[in-house]
């Protein structure tokens, strides 16, 4: 069964996305998106820790059990980078706003952190690859970015129109002798050229494979998909000429301490050190936190 999800495939009354561990098949990552336009939505964080992202969203209200916070947001995932807020384990949570879409990003977790706000100044942005596998990385509450956190991670990876990120291949699947386990979402926005968000014609690729052999599969990704990979190397992401392509990554795992360790592909390793002697692309970073950056 293809863990590939189509826009709307994974909606409910109340979201455009929801993904728990439950109806994921696995143990602690989970992921919701929100349309705001409809009106608030609240949610109790049981056994969860969260990472609240805006994707389209400007001004979004959030209350945290008594507390109240604003996100100055974004207008959308290729318009700029955007604030973002920890919200602790067992928290209540509403999230209101006049429109545009928001992430709740979940890790299944058991020690409570603070509530935190980090600015958009604050995040730390990367370009990564060389060549035709450059592509920015948004580093939104990773282990080096964010220590304050249970087991959750997330951050967010554009790649210019023509380019592939999620290269080489890699995993982190515990299997063998690749030790380091996370599941992951992936939450794929397709856009045109310099549009700012999602875009229904946009498209991509995305290749996930097992060790054994024993699955290959090519996807087409369309805007909104939404792909689960509990194993396998995964990549590359693919992003067609014209076609720019986002995609949020949560992942968590079992580990005691948080990390973001991968195994490659040990057939693909070598195209690191080709890297060394490529350049970047120049469209790159596409955002920072004062918006589209000028290409």
């Amino acid at each position: 069964m293809s863990n590939h999800h189509r826009a709307g495939t994974l909606a409910t009354d109340d979201s455009l996305v929801t993904v728990t561990p439950e109806t994921a098949g696995w143990t602690y990552s989970g992921l919701e998106v929100f349309d705001l336009g409809p009106g608030p939505v609240e949610r109790t964080l049981d056994g969860l820790e969260a990472v609240l992202v805006p994707l389209s969203a400007t001004d979004v209200e959030v209350v945290v059990d008594d507390e109240s916070l604003t996100l100055a947001g974004r207008t959308g995932v290729f318009a700029a980078v955007s604030d973002w807020a920890y919200l602790p384990l067992g928290s209540r949570v509403r999230i209101s706003g006049n429109g545009g879409e928001v992430a709740l990003c979940t890790a299944r977790a058991t020690e409570r952190f603070p509530l935190r706000v980090t600015a958009a100044a604050d995040v730390p942005v990367e370009v990564r690859g060389g060549g035709r596998a450059s592509r920015q990385v948004t580093n939104i509450a990773t282990p080096d970015s964010f220590p304050t956190a249970d087991r959750i991670n997330v951050c967010e990876v554009l790649t210019p129109g023509g380019n592939v990120s999620s290269w080489p291949p890699h995993r982190h699947d515990g299997i063998g002798d690749c030790e380091p386990t996370n599941e992951e979402v992936y939450y794929f926005r397709t856009g045109r050229l310099d549009g700012e968000h999602g875009h229904p014609h946009g498209q991509g690729l995305f290749r996930v494979y097992t060790v054994d052999g024993s699955s290959d599969e090519t996807v087409t990704v369309l805007d909104g998909d939404v792909h689960l990979v509990g194993q396998g190397y995964h990549g590359p992401s693919t992003a067609q000429p014209e076609y720019p392509m986002y995609f949020l990554n949560v992942l968590a795992g079992p580990a005691s301490e948080r990390t973001m360790a991968f195994c490659d592909d040990p057939d693909h390793h070598w195209v690191r050190e080709a890297w060394e002697v490529q350049e970047q692309d120049p469209r790159l970073p596409l955002t920072s936190a004062d918006g589209q950056v000028a290409r």
